[in-house]
């Protein structure tokens, strides 16, 4: 084989999400951002179909990504806010080490995928049981760590905080997988390795590429969405993606990873 031949792409779509965990599940939010590439062209911000002049709300993103997702494209999707939570978390609660009962139980308790449902409504006991499934601010999974930044997905009420769009989103995530079934990947909790021309959605951390794209005119969330396509895509064509999507962690690590999560393009050390 040609050791200067182009890699072969694993997708042709990629999209990137700035997510935000303010307002309710209908609420046009200004950061709510999402981007997409695909192999031929670079990212451009996707708006909602109906009213691009409007911004996207959470209900509004997750019906257009099921959408997207259903149509059979391979396509790779990074969005920003975490997608479990540290094995602190099940221990405490006696939750099963398995992700979809996670997000069952996650969801029962913090129904903010529920209309007129805000996450501070929550989380003052408004409705739902919010306080029975709650962590520590100083719990972080191993890949937040690995970061050198990140902050705990408990960490609320702070500059960078990921925990109000992780508490929102959550349920999101539960929603689109339950919808799109076997065609859609969420990794690695689905597996490592992907099968060949399934899509895939993946947590992203949008300060880890920041820097290596132009930001223009953008806004700092119509940035973080762009940057987390255009890495998707950059890495895709330089054929780097198998080493993120599989990175050689010890096997106890692994396993952990497969329920708390992993960060694709975070180093395993």
């Amino acid at each position: 084989m040609d050791a200067t031949a182009p890699a072969t792409p694993l997708f042709t779509r990629y999209v990137g999400i700035d997510y935000s965990g303010a307002g309710t599940p209908a609420s046009p939010l200004p950061g709510l951002r999402a981007c997409v590439a695909t192999t031929d062209a670079p990212p451009v911000e996707a708006r909602p179909a109906e009213n691009p002049g409007r911004h996207w709300s959470r209900a509004g993103l997750a019906a257009w990504l099921t959408e997207l997702l259903a149509a059979g494209v391979p396509t790779l999707v990074g969005i920003d806010h975490g997608f479990s939570f540290p094995l602190r978390y099940f221990d405490r609660y006696g939750l099963p080490r398995d992700w979809p009962a996670f997000l069952d139980d996650f969801q029962a308790h913090w129904p903010t995928d529920a209309p007129g449902v805000r996450v501070e409504d929550v989380r003052r006991g408004g409705c739902g049981d919010g306080a029975a499934r709650m962590g520590e601010a100083r719990w972080r999974r191993p890949a937040e760590i690995r970061t050198g930044r990140a902050k705990s997905v408990f960490h609320f009420d702070v500059p960078g905080s990921v925990a109000k769009s992780t508490f929102a989103g959550l349920p999101w995530l539960r929603h689109i997988r339950n919808a799109c079934g076997a065609r859609v990947h969420f990794w690695p909790f689905d597996g490592w390795h992907v099968a060949p021309g399934v899509s895939v959605v993946a947590e992203a951390y949008p300060s880890l590429w920041r820097e290596a794209f132009p930001r223009g005119t953008r806004t700092p969330d119509q940035h973080d969405a762009y940057c987390v396509a255009a890495w998707l895509r950059r890495a895709d064509a330089a054929g780097s993606l198998p080493q993120w999507l599989t990175p050689r962690l010890p096997a106890a690590a692994r396993a952990d990873a497969a329920v708390e999560g992993w960060i694709l393009g975070v180093p395993p050390e």
